[in-house]
């Protein structure tokens, strides 16, 4: 009976501490006096736009000088959850019932300090709640953001609706391998709808992982008329086809820069992989230019990637990139895609961010066609690490009119989603046929922050925009998400919502290319580690995939040697 009794105590104990660290239920002050001065929280959510089927937004109320605190979540239809602490954090379930009765509405909050024994009621805040849901999971890599560290890499899943995480896979499986291993971006095709998803492994056991339901297999994507296996993928929402980018990138560590570390194309192409017939093609490998980040439209007819054109300075291109990355501007391109013949058409420009001492990376496709989504920074292509790297999107209604100069309606347009301050001035002395990019592009500055805006994904509806930022403390990368109303209007974000208020510093890690998923993924770690452990069976090339081949400069077979090289190759 003592040991009955001892349990229950240990477990009272435990449960009355849960309460201290997250507030306790409490009544709402009746004699209070109302200050001005807007609640200080972390994180600042209020204001941000939220899905009605969202994990609770627990917050921190940063204490000040005051001695107690209330806090009031409530609805116009009389729901109403009462927190009292300096940590407010919601009962799921209390939390639920809450955005059911606040969906297409507001949810209200009021928070109560208690100076020198008298209350305070601070203005009250408001969380709008958008009638569209969003994609129950995530998926994402955690890294320590050590620029050279990897082992303890893992891709995570994670439920939006609580706070449920697991590991897909983790790269310590093989801690006892002599090369070592890393895990490169899982990525579904079509939000994991088909319950299909691929990802990379890097250096011992190399080879593409192929999801298909719980089935897993594996191929090695570098045949030797490519120049690496696929990198950046971007899955077919027709057919069976992947787009990837094959890249050979190399870091450059800085020593006075504060942003650390550049990550550089010292070459790069575009191939197209039919994962039926485990055939690959290349689209783009012009040896002057370095393609990367393709992505397609809905409808399967037009890839998009980012291209920037390279003069070599010297005959050590390692070297010479090595001292001019910031010489390197990328543009968006596209190419029509024929779905019959499997034949893309020729490159045509869609935005040129090299005219504007800029550099475009990652575009993203809304799901409805209409928007062009992608980050914008001074220089490069691995905008993680660029404190100039923002939020731009690009209507493709204009998609064709990118050569044509500015128009009165465009400027306009600028300035609307500017709050009429612009960022880069436009030309008003335009003529002829010289580009104008900023006829539509515009910065999302609801959502920018002077820290770096990277890595984005769309949901399934195109209502929800997931992206990494380091607006927190510039050197952790964190995952916010922003409403995307049907006008075409960004709204304030909201960080990924934790259980602990202190999960995110002391997690000690960086989110890193995070993706929406309708379904989970289904094999498990067991699975998945089973099917590494294969051998990986080889693609074969099949040619151009160009309906009009265009010429190499130089073959594929001609660059320098991976091996011979001072930079990181990615490849197997």
């Amino acid at each position: 009976m003592k040991g009955i009794v001892s349990i229950f105590s240990f477990v009272a104990v435990v449960f009355t501490m849960a309460i201290a660290v997250c507030g306790c239920a409490t009544s709402v002050p009746t004699d209070y006096e109302d200050a001005s001065r807007p609640p200080a929280v972390s994180p600042d959510n209020f204001g941000a736009t939220l899905p009605p089927n969202i994990a609770p937004l627990n917050f921190r109320i940063l204490q000040g000088e005051a001695s107690e605190a209330v806090t009031r979540l409530h609805s116009r239809k009389g729901g109403e959850v009462v927190v009292g602490g300096w940590d407010v954090c919601v009962d799921e379930e209390d939390w639920r019932e809450l955005l059911e009765q606040t969906r297409g509405d507001t949810l209200f909050c009021d928070i109560y300090l208690k100076y020198d024994g008298k209350w305070q009621h601070l203005p009250t805040q408001h969380f709008p709640v958008a009638d569209e849901p969003i994609d129950p999971y995530i998926t994402y890599r955690l890294i320590r953001p050590s620029y050279v560290t990897y082992e303890e890499l893992t891709i995570n899943e994670r439920c939006l609706e609580n706070f449920d995480e697991r590991v897909v896979y983790e790269n310590m499986r093989f801690a006892d391998s002599e090369q070592g291993q890393c895990i490169n971006c899982h990525f579904p095709r079509n939000w994991n709808q088909q319950q299909q998803s691929q990802f990379h492994v890097r250096q011992a056991f190399g080879g593409t992982i192929f999801i298909n339901g719980d089935q897993v297999t594996k191929v090695n994507l570098k045949t030797d008329s490519t120049l690496s296996a696929g990198v950046y993928p971007a899955w077919h929402p027709k057919q069976n086809l992947i787009a990837y980018s094959v890249n050979e990138t190399g870091q450059v560590f800085h020593t006075l820069d504060p942003q650390k570390v550049e990550v550089i194309d010292y070459a790069s192409d575009l191939i197209l992989y039919d994962v039926e017939a485990n055939t690959v093609q290349h689209i783009d490998r012009s040896a002057s230019e370095f393609e990367s980040f393709p992505t397609w439209s809905p409808d399967g007819s037009t890839l998009y990637y980012i291209s920037a054109h390279y003069t070599p300075r010297a005959a050590d291109i390692d070297a010479d990139l090595d001292s001019n990355y910031d010489q390197l501007h990328y543009n968006i391109y596209a190419r029509d895609f024929d779905l019959q013949n499997r034949r893309f058409g020729p490159r045509r420009l869609i935005f040129e961010a090299e005219s504007l001492g800029k550099s475009a990376s990652v575009p993203r496709v809304s799901p409805d066609g209409k928007y062009l989504l992608f980050t914008l920074a001074d220089y490069g292509q691995f905008h993680i690490w660029h404190k100039s790297a923002d939020l731009w999107l690009l209507p493709l209604e204009d998609e064709g009119q990118a050569s044509q100069p500015s128009s009165t309606a465009g400027t306009r347009e600028f300035h609307r989603w500017n709050s009429g301050v612009p960022l880069l001035e436009l030309d008003s002395t335009t003529t002829g046929t010289s580009v104008n990019p900023l006829k539509s592009a515009i910065p999302l500055q609801a959502v920018n922050s002077p820290e770096s805006e990277s890595y984005h994904a769309w949901s399934s509806n195109g209502r929800w925009v997931l992206f990494s930022s380091r607006r927190d403390d510039g050197n952790y990368t964190r995952l916010y998400i922003s409403y995307f109303d049907r006008s075409g209007q960004p709204h304030k974000p909201f960080r990924l919502p934790q259980r602990s208020l202190d999960n995110d510093d002391l997690l000690l890690r960086s989110y890193n290319a995070a993706e929406f998923l309708l379904q989970p993924v289904q094999p498990s770690q067991r699975q998945l580690r089973k099917a590494i452990q294969t051998e990986a069976k080889p693609s074969a090339y099949t040619g151009s995939a160009l309906a009009q081949p265009e010429a190499d400069s130089i073959p594929a077979s001609a660059l320098q040697p991976t091996s011979e090289r001072r930079s990181t190759a990615v490849a197997y």
